[in-house]
Protein backbone atom coordinates (compact mmCIF):
# COMPACT_ATOMS: atom_id res chain seq x y z
CA UNK A 1 0.00 0.00 0.00
CA UNK A 2 1.29 3.23 -0.65
CA UNK A 3 2.19 5.59 2.00
CA UNK A 4 -0.30 8.38 2.40
CA UNK A 5 1.55 12.09 2.47
CA UNK A 6 1.06 14.01 5.19
CA UNK A 7 0.63 18.51 4.23
CA UNK A 8 1.69 21.04 6.34
CA UNK A 9 1.12 24.73 5.03
CA UNK A 10 4.04 27.30 6.13
CA UNK A 11 4.98 30.85 5.20
CA UNK A 12 8.49 29.60 4.77
CA UNK A 13 10.39 26.69 4.61
CA UNK A 14 13.96 26.97 5.14
CA UNK A 15 15.86 23.54 3.82
CA UNK A 16 19.40 23.24 5.82
CA UNK A 17 20.79 24.30 9.09
CA UNK A 18 24.28 25.49 8.29
CA UNK A 19 25.24 29.09 9.19
CA UNK A 20 23.33 30.13 6.43
CA UNK A 21 20.27 28.51 7.17
CA UNK A 22 20.00 29.14 10.75
CA UNK A 23 20.15 32.99 10.32
CA UNK A 24 17.44 32.59 7.14
CA UNK A 25 15.23 31.01 9.70
CA UNK A 26 15.74 33.33 12.45
CA UNK A 27 15.29 35.88 10.75
CA UNK A 28 11.88 34.77 9.01
CA UNK A 29 10.30 34.29 12.13
CA UNK A 30 11.38 37.12 14.00
CA UNK A 31 9.91 38.88 11.19
CA UNK A 32 6.67 37.55 12.16
CA UNK A 33 6.47 34.32 9.24
CA UNK A 34 5.75 30.82 10.61
CA UNK A 35 8.94 28.76 9.37
CA UNK A 36 10.04 25.28 9.91
CA UNK A 37 13.79 24.58 9.52
CA UNK A 38 14.57 21.54 7.71
CA UNK A 39 18.09 19.37 8.55
CA UNK A 40 18.89 15.97 7.45
CA UNK A 41 21.30 15.57 10.39
CA UNK A 42 21.04 15.70 13.94
CA UNK A 43 22.44 18.92 14.89
CA UNK A 44 22.46 22.43 13.37
CA UNK A 45 24.86 25.03 13.26
CA UNK A 46 26.97 23.55 10.25
CA UNK A 47 30.54 24.29 9.80
CA UNK A 48 29.84 27.05 12.83
CA UNK A 49 30.09 23.61 14.99
CA UNK A 50 33.13 22.54 13.37
CA UNK A 51 35.96 24.26 15.21
CA UNK A 52 37.28 26.64 12.17
CA UNK A 53 36.92 30.35 13.12
CA UNK A 54 33.55 32.23 11.34
CA UNK A 55 35.41 33.76 8.95
CA UNK A 56 34.15 36.92 6.23
CA UNK A 57 33.03 38.86 9.37
CA UNK A 58 35.71 41.54 9.96
CA UNK A 59 37.08 43.00 6.53
CA UNK A 60 41.23 42.36 6.63
CA UNK A 61 41.32 46.30 7.55
CA UNK A 62 39.39 45.46 10.49
CA UNK A 63 36.21 46.50 9.48
CA UNK A 64 32.82 44.51 11.00
CA UNK A 65 30.92 43.87 7.56
CA UNK A 66 28.21 41.38 8.72
CA UNK A 67 25.83 42.22 11.93
CA UNK A 68 22.43 41.47 12.78
CA UNK A 69 21.42 37.83 13.40
CA UNK A 70 25.46 36.86 13.75
CA UNK A 71 26.60 39.54 16.12
CA UNK A 72 23.55 38.37 18.47
CA UNK A 73 24.71 34.56 17.77
CA UNK A 74 28.10 35.65 19.23
CA UNK A 75 26.58 37.32 22.47
CA UNK A 76 24.98 34.34 23.30
CA UNK A 77 28.33 32.48 22.66
CA UNK A 78 29.59 34.85 25.19
CA UNK A 79 26.77 34.49 27.84
CA UNK A 80 27.66 30.59 27.52
CA UNK A 81 31.26 31.12 28.12
CA UNK A 82 32.44 30.25 24.42
CA UNK A 83 33.61 33.64 22.98
CA UNK A 84 37.16 34.19 22.41
CA UNK A 85 36.21 36.77 19.41
CA UNK A 86 38.24 38.61 16.78
CA UNK A 87 41.68 37.49 15.88
CA UNK A 88 43.91 39.41 13.47
CA UNK A 89 46.06 36.43 11.91
CA UNK A 90 48.87 38.98 10.75
CA UNK A 91 48.60 37.34 7.22
CA UNK A 92 45.17 39.00 5.85
CA UNK A 93 42.46 37.83 7.91
CA UNK A 94 40.37 38.96 11.06
CA UNK A 95 38.74 35.92 11.98
CA UNK A 96 35.65 35.13 14.97
CA UNK A 97 37.07 32.46 17.30
CA UNK A 98 34.18 30.23 19.49
CA UNK A 99 33.92 27.01 21.15
CA UNK A 100 31.96 24.95 19.01
CA UNK A 101 30.49 22.84 21.83
CA UNK A 102 29.23 26.39 22.91
CA UNK A 103 28.77 27.48 19.38
CA UNK A 104 26.22 23.76 19.35
CA UNK A 105 24.02 25.25 22.32
CA UNK A 106 23.91 28.62 21.12
CA UNK A 107 22.22 28.11 17.80
CA UNK A 108 19.50 26.30 19.03
CA UNK A 109 18.93 28.35 21.66
CA UNK A 110 18.36 31.50 19.34
CA UNK A 111 16.11 28.81 16.89
CA UNK A 112 13.66 28.36 19.43
CA UNK A 113 13.97 31.67 21.17
CA UNK A 114 12.57 32.69 17.52
CA UNK A 115 10.08 30.02 17.11
CA UNK A 116 11.24 28.27 14.36
CA UNK A 117 10.52 24.79 14.15
CA UNK A 118 12.84 22.24 14.08
CA UNK A 119 12.94 19.28 11.78
CA UNK A 120 15.98 17.27 12.40
CA UNK A 121 16.72 13.82 11.00
CA UNK A 122 14.87 15.02 7.73
CA UNK A 123 15.82 14.79 3.98
CA UNK A 124 14.11 16.66 1.57
CA UNK A 125 13.47 14.26 -0.70
CA UNK A 126 11.68 16.42 -3.91
CA UNK A 127 9.34 19.30 -4.98
CA UNK A 128 6.01 19.98 -6.33
CA UNK A 129 5.85 22.11 -8.95
CA UNK A 130 3.00 24.44 -10.01
CA UNK A 131 4.14 26.41 -13.34
CA UNK A 132 7.35 28.67 -11.93
CA UNK A 133 6.77 28.01 -8.11
CA UNK A 134 7.36 25.54 -5.95
CA UNK A 135 4.42 24.94 -4.60
CA UNK A 136 6.24 22.54 -1.63
CA UNK A 137 8.96 20.31 -0.70
CA UNK A 138 8.30 16.46 0.03
CA UNK A 139 10.56 15.83 3.32
CA UNK A 140 11.35 12.34 4.54
CA UNK A 141 11.87 11.08 8.05
CA UNK A 142 11.21 7.71 9.72
CA UNK A 143 7.67 8.92 10.95
CA UNK A 144 6.44 9.73 7.48
CA UNK A 145 6.59 11.44 4.08
CA UNK A 146 5.05 14.92 4.28
CA UNK A 147 4.73 17.71 2.18
CA UNK A 148 5.47 21.21 3.63
CA UNK A 149 3.77 23.94 1.70
CA UNK A 150 4.83 27.50 2.05
CA UNK A 151 4.61 30.87 0.56
CA UNK A 152 8.84 31.23 -0.55
CA UNK A 153 10.83 28.54 0.34
CA UNK A 154 14.99 29.47 0.82
CA UNK A 155 17.43 26.61 -0.25
CA UNK A 156 20.40 26.75 2.64
CA UNK A 157 21.16 23.05 1.57
CA UNK A 158 25.07 24.13 0.38
CA UNK A 159 24.31 22.11 -2.91
CA UNK A 160 21.52 24.05 -4.02
CA UNK A 161 19.62 21.09 -3.83
CA UNK A 162 15.84 22.32 -3.75
CA UNK A 163 16.60 25.01 -6.10
CA UNK A 164 18.48 22.40 -8.88
CA UNK A 165 15.46 20.11 -8.71
CA UNK A 166 13.08 22.46 -9.19
CA UNK A 167 14.64 23.11 -12.64
CA UNK A 168 16.98 26.12 -12.03
CA UNK A 169 20.42 26.48 -14.56
CA UNK A 170 23.55 25.87 -12.04
CA UNK A 171 27.17 25.66 -12.58
CA UNK A 172 29.77 23.35 -10.75
CA UNK A 173 33.02 23.88 -9.70
CA UNK A 174 35.50 24.38 -12.74
CA UNK A 175 33.71 22.69 -14.94
CA UNK A 176 36.32 23.22 -18.16
CA UNK A 177 38.75 20.86 -15.70
CA UNK A 178 36.52 18.86 -13.85
CA UNK A 179 38.33 20.36 -10.87
CA UNK A 180 36.50 21.46 -7.24
CA UNK A 181 37.89 22.39 -4.43
CA UNK A 182 39.08 19.99 -1.76
CA UNK A 183 36.64 18.32 0.93
CA UNK A 184 38.14 18.47 4.43
CA UNK A 185 38.05 17.25 8.14
CA UNK A 186 38.47 19.54 10.79
CA UNK A 187 39.81 18.33 14.21
CA UNK A 188 40.94 19.33 17.74
CA UNK A 189 43.78 19.15 19.89
CA UNK A 190 43.75 19.71 23.96
CA UNK A 191 46.36 20.78 25.75
CA UNK A 192 48.51 23.14 23.41
CA UNK A 193 51.00 25.46 25.42
CA UNK A 194 50.18 29.08 23.66
CA UNK A 195 53.34 30.50 24.66
CA UNK A 196 55.91 28.12 23.28
CA UNK A 197 53.91 27.97 20.03
CA UNK A 198 53.95 32.13 19.47
CA UNK A 199 57.57 31.63 20.39
CA UNK A 200 58.14 29.14 17.66
CA UNK A 201 56.11 31.49 15.49
CA UNK A 202 58.75 34.32 16.20
CA UNK A 203 61.74 32.06 15.96
CA UNK A 204 60.35 30.63 12.76
CA UNK A 205 58.35 33.10 10.71
CA UNK A 206 59.67 31.02 7.62
CA UNK A 207 57.56 28.64 8.68
CA UNK A 208 54.44 30.68 8.73
CA UNK A 209 51.90 32.57 6.38
CA UNK A 210 52.89 36.77 7.75
CA UNK A 211 51.96 39.65 6.63
CA UNK A 212 50.62 38.92 3.46
CA UNK A 213 48.45 42.13 3.74
CA UNK A 214 50.96 45.31 1.72
CA UNK A 215 49.06 48.09 2.79
CA UNK A 216 50.00 47.07 6.36
CA UNK A 217 53.09 47.69 5.52
CA UNK A 218 54.65 45.00 8.18
CA UNK A 219 57.96 42.50 7.83
CA UNK A 220 57.40 39.30 8.51
CA UNK A 221 59.17 39.64 12.16
CA UNK A 222 56.75 42.13 13.02
CA UNK A 223 53.86 40.52 12.22
CA UNK A 224 55.29 37.41 14.16
CA UNK A 225 55.55 39.92 16.85
CA UNK A 226 52.23 40.98 16.49
CA UNK A 227 50.99 37.31 16.92
CA UNK A 228 52.77 37.00 19.71
CA UNK A 229 51.75 40.09 21.81
CA UNK A 230 48.34 39.18 20.75
CA UNK A 231 49.23 35.93 23.00
CA UNK A 232 46.34 33.54 21.62
CA UNK A 233 47.16 30.36 19.90
CA UNK A 234 46.71 31.55 15.93
CA UNK A 235 49.31 30.05 13.58
CA UNK A 236 48.88 29.26 9.67
CA UNK A 237 51.86 26.94 8.65
CA UNK A 238 52.05 26.84 5.05
CA UNK A 239 53.40 24.23 2.68
CA UNK A 240 56.15 26.06 1.15
CA UNK A 241 57.80 26.73 4.40
CA UNK A 242 60.78 24.52 5.31
CA UNK A 243 58.70 22.59 8.55
CA UNK A 244 55.47 21.58 6.18
CA UNK A 245 58.13 20.66 2.70
CA UNK A 246 60.56 18.26 4.57
CA UNK A 247 57.36 16.62 6.54
CA UNK A 248 55.95 15.89 3.01
CA UNK A 249 58.79 14.64 1.59
CA UNK A 250 59.51 12.54 4.49
CA UNK A 251 55.78 11.23 4.24
CA UNK A 252 55.06 12.29 7.59
CA UNK A 253 52.45 14.54 6.37
CA UNK A 254 49.85 14.51 3.33
CA UNK A 255 50.18 16.95 0.70
CA UNK A 256 48.42 20.00 1.90
CA UNK A 257 48.59 23.93 1.48
CA UNK A 258 48.18 24.54 5.11
CA UNK A 259 47.85 23.87 9.15
CA UNK A 260 45.46 26.58 10.13
CA UNK A 261 45.66 27.12 14.20
CA UNK A 262 42.71 28.33 15.64
CA UNK A 263 42.12 28.41 19.12
CA UNK A 264 39.08 27.30 20.53
CA UNK A 265 38.80 26.91 24.20
CA UNK A 266 41.61 29.56 26.63
CA UNK A 267 40.31 27.00 29.50
CA UNK A 268 40.80 23.94 28.07
CA UNK A 269 43.91 24.95 25.78
CA UNK A 270 42.08 23.59 22.83
CA UNK A 271 42.60 24.55 19.15
CA UNK A 272 41.16 23.59 15.77
CA UNK A 273 43.32 22.38 12.35
CA UNK A 274 42.04 22.69 9.36
CA UNK A 275 44.84 21.34 7.09
CA UNK A 276 43.04 17.60 5.97
CA UNK A 277 41.96 17.75 2.04
CA UNK A 278 41.09 15.99 -0.68
CA UNK A 279 40.48 16.76 -3.97
CA UNK A 280 39.14 16.28 -7.41
CA UNK A 281 35.53 15.05 -5.41
CA UNK A 282 32.44 16.16 -6.74
CA UNK A 283 30.28 16.14 -3.08
CA UNK A 284 26.75 15.49 -4.85
CA UNK A 285 27.95 12.31 -5.40
CA UNK A 286 27.19 10.80 -1.74
CA UNK A 287 29.08 7.51 -2.10
CA UNK A 288 32.20 9.01 -3.25
CA UNK A 289 32.18 11.67 -0.56
CA UNK A 290 31.19 8.83 1.84
CA UNK A 291 34.05 6.49 1.07
CA UNK A 292 36.37 9.47 1.35
CA UNK A 293 36.05 9.97 5.45
CA UNK A 294 38.65 6.84 6.20
CA UNK A 295 41.31 8.67 4.15
CA UNK A 296 40.37 12.06 6.06
CA UNK A 297 40.48 10.48 9.16
CA UNK A 298 43.74 9.19 8.85
CA UNK A 299 45.05 12.85 7.39
CA UNK A 300 43.62 13.74 10.72
CA UNK A 301 45.98 11.70 12.89
CA UNK A 302 48.73 11.81 10.79
CA UNK A 303 48.59 15.42 11.25
CA UNK A 304 48.56 15.09 15.06
CA UNK A 305 51.51 13.18 15.28
CA UNK A 306 53.18 15.69 13.02
CA UNK A 307 52.18 18.59 15.31
CA UNK A 308 53.25 16.58 18.13
CA UNK A 309 56.91 15.47 16.67
CA UNK A 310 57.42 19.15 15.06
CA UNK A 311 55.63 21.88 16.63
CA UNK A 312 57.13 23.25 19.83
CA UNK A 313 53.91 24.00 22.08
CA UNK A 314 51.92 20.50 20.91
CA UNK A 315 54.63 17.79 23.04
CA UNK A 316 52.21 17.26 25.06
CA UNK A 317 48.86 18.00 23.14
CA UNK A 318 45.98 15.33 22.70
CA UNK A 319 43.21 14.66 19.82
CA UNK A 320 40.05 15.94 21.41
CA UNK A 321 37.34 16.15 18.56
CA UNK A 322 36.72 16.21 15.01
CA UNK A 323 33.99 18.11 13.31
CA UNK A 324 30.20 16.33 12.62
CA UNK A 325 30.28 16.23 9.03
CA UNK A 326 33.03 16.58 6.37
CA UNK A 327 33.83 19.97 5.12
CA UNK A 328 32.94 20.79 1.96
CA UNK A 329 33.95 23.86 0.45
CA UNK A 330 32.31 23.98 -3.33
CA UNK A 331 29.78 22.00 -5.27
CA UNK A 332 26.95 23.71 -7.53
CA UNK A 333 26.53 27.24 -7.85
CA UNK A 334 22.73 28.37 -9.34
CA UNK A 335 22.52 30.70 -11.87
CA UNK A 336 20.28 33.72 -10.49
CA UNK A 337 19.15 36.73 -12.06
CA UNK A 338 22.87 38.65 -11.36
CA UNK A 339 26.05 36.62 -11.21
CA UNK A 340 28.73 37.79 -8.65
CA UNK A 341 32.01 38.16 -10.33
CA UNK A 342 35.38 37.78 -9.14
CA UNK A 343 35.88 41.96 -10.75
CA UNK A 344 32.98 42.54 -8.12
CA UNK A 345 35.05 41.29 -5.21
CA UNK A 346 38.19 42.23 -6.08
CA UNK A 347 37.51 45.60 -6.45
CA UNK A 348 35.29 45.97 -3.77
CA UNK A 349 32.43 46.85 -5.45
CA UNK A 350 29.49 48.57 -3.98
CA UNK A 351 25.95 48.23 -4.81
CA UNK A 352 22.20 50.07 -4.17
CA UNK A 353 20.88 46.34 -4.44
CA UNK A 354 23.62 44.86 -1.83
CA UNK A 355 21.65 43.46 0.82
CA UNK A 356 24.69 41.96 2.37
CA UNK A 357 28.52 42.28 2.35
CA UNK A 358 31.71 40.13 1.97
CA UNK A 359 35.09 40.59 2.90
CA UNK A 360 36.66 37.38 2.76
CA UNK A 361 39.62 36.98 0.49
CA UNK A 362 39.63 35.23 -3.34
CA UNK A 363 40.42 32.03 -1.84
CA UNK A 364 40.65 28.31 -3.81
CA UNK A 365 41.77 25.49 -2.51
CA UNK A 366 43.35 23.11 -5.14
CA UNK A 367 44.96 19.74 -4.64
CA UNK A 368 47.88 18.86 -3.01
CA UNK A 369 49.54 22.04 -2.46
CA UNK A 370 48.16 23.93 -4.32
CA UNK A 371 46.41 27.45 -3.46
CA UNK A 372 45.18 30.46 -5.18
CA UNK A 373 45.13 33.92 -2.88
CA UNK A 374 44.56 37.55 -3.16
CA UNK A 375 43.17 40.10 -1.28
CA UNK A 376 40.35 42.85 -1.65
CA UNK A 377 41.03 45.91 -2.50
CA UNK A 378 42.31 48.27 0.17
CA UNK A 379 41.77 45.53 2.33
CA UNK A 380 37.95 45.99 1.94
CA UNK A 381 34.35 44.73 1.47
CA UNK A 382 32.23 44.35 -1.35
CA UNK A 383 28.25 43.73 -1.68
CA UNK A 384 25.65 41.54 -2.65
CA UNK A 385 23.36 42.09 -4.96
CA UNK A 386 19.96 41.18 -4.17
CA UNK A 387 19.75 39.24 -8.07
CA UNK A 388 22.26 37.10 -7.06
CA UNK A 389 20.02 34.56 -4.51
CA UNK A 390 16.87 34.67 -6.72
CA UNK A 391 17.61 31.66 -8.98
CA UNK A 392 16.21 32.11 -12.76
CA UNK A 393 13.11 30.82 -13.69
CA UNK A 394 11.96 30.46 -10.09
CA UNK A 395 9.22 32.53 -8.86
CA UNK A 396 9.26 32.04 -5.22
CA UNK A 397 12.41 30.12 -3.91
CA UNK A 398 15.49 32.02 -2.98
CA UNK A 399 19.06 30.52 -2.62
CA UNK A 400 21.57 31.49 0.66
CA UNK A 401 25.03 30.29 1.56
CA UNK A 402 27.75 28.79 -1.10
CA UNK A 403 25.30 27.91 -3.63
CA UNK A 404 24.91 31.43 -4.37
CA UNK A 405 24.76 32.75 -7.93
CA UNK A 406 28.66 33.32 -8.61
CA UNK A 407 31.66 32.88 -10.90
CA UNK A 408 33.59 30.54 -9.12
CA UNK A 409 36.34 33.39 -8.29
CA UNK A 410 33.88 34.75 -6.68
CA UNK A 411 32.63 32.31 -4.53
CA UNK A 412 35.40 31.59 -3.59
CA UNK A 413 35.09 34.26 -0.94
CA UNK A 414 31.85 34.21 -0.68
CA UNK A 415 31.35 31.15 0.96
CA UNK A 416 32.49 31.53 3.64
CA UNK A 417 30.28 31.37 6.82
CA UNK A 418 29.79 35.07 7.85
CA UNK A 419 29.09 35.99 4.47
CA UNK A 420 26.17 33.19 4.36
CA UNK A 421 24.24 34.56 7.46
CA UNK A 422 24.12 37.66 5.94
CA UNK A 423 22.64 36.36 2.95
CA UNK A 424 20.48 34.31 5.01
CA UNK A 425 19.45 36.78 7.01
CA UNK A 426 18.51 38.63 3.73
CA UNK A 427 16.67 35.72 2.29
CA UNK A 428 14.77 35.61 5.66
CA UNK A 429 13.80 38.96 5.42
CA UNK A 430 12.46 38.58 2.31
CA UNK A 431 10.40 35.45 2.90
CA UNK A 432 8.45 37.24 5.94
CA UNK A 433 7.65 40.62 4.09
CA UNK A 434 6.33 38.54 1.28
CA UNK A 435 4.28 36.53 4.02
CA UNK A 436 3.25 39.76 5.54
CA UNK A 437 2.09 42.17 1.86
CA UNK A 438 -1.58 42.28 1.54
CA UNK A 439 -0.93 42.08 -1.88
CA UNK A 440 1.80 39.93 -2.92
CA UNK A 441 1.47 38.20 -6.61
CA UNK A 442 3.73 35.08 -5.67
CA UNK A 443 6.98 36.85 -6.97
CA UNK A 444 10.00 37.15 -4.44
CA UNK A 445 10.92 39.88 -6.92
CA UNK A 446 7.91 41.62 -6.26
CA UNK A 447 9.47 42.70 -3.10
CA UNK A 448 10.83 46.45 -3.39
CA UNK A 449 15.00 45.91 -2.20
CA UNK A 450 14.74 49.30 -1.31
CA UNK A 451 12.42 48.32 1.60
CA UNK A 452 14.01 45.04 2.04
CA UNK A 453 17.35 47.12 2.90
CA UNK A 454 15.32 49.00 5.56
CA UNK A 455 14.54 46.64 6.92
CA UNK A 456 17.59 44.61 6.92
CA UNK A 457 19.12 47.87 8.30
CA UNK A 458 17.02 48.29 11.28
CA UNK A 459 17.73 45.10 12.33
CA UNK A 460 21.76 45.42 12.42
CA UNK A 461 23.08 43.89 8.85
CA UNK A 462 25.41 46.04 8.18
CA UNK A 463 24.86 47.18 4.51
CA UNK A 464 27.32 50.65 3.91
CA UNK A 465 30.38 51.31 4.78
CA UNK A 466 33.72 53.50 2.73
CA UNK A 467 35.73 50.33 2.48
Amino acid sequence: MAQRIRQEDWDVVVIGGGAAGVAAAIAAARNGARTVLVDAGPMIGGEMTSGIPIDGCLSTAGEWVVGGVIRDLFAECERLGGYIGPINDYRSLNVVAVDPEIMKIAVVNLVHAAGVKLLLYTFAEDVVMQGGRVEGVIVLNKSQRTLLRAKTIIDCSGDGDIAAAAGAPFEKGDETKGDLQPVTMVFRMMGVDTDRLLDFVVANPENFGLAEYADKRMTVQQAAAGLRRQGLAKAFLVAHGPLMQAGIARGELYATSMIAVTPVSIARKEVSLNTTRIGHLDATKTDKLSGVLPDLLEQVWMCAEFMRRNVPGFESAVFSGIAPRIGIRETRRIIGDVVLEGEDIMQARKRDDGIGKGAHELDIHLAGTGHVRSTIKDGGSYDIPWGCLLPKGLANVMVAGRCLSSTREAHSSARVMGTCMAMGQATGTAAALCASANAWGGDVREISVGRLRDVLRSQGAVLDGTL
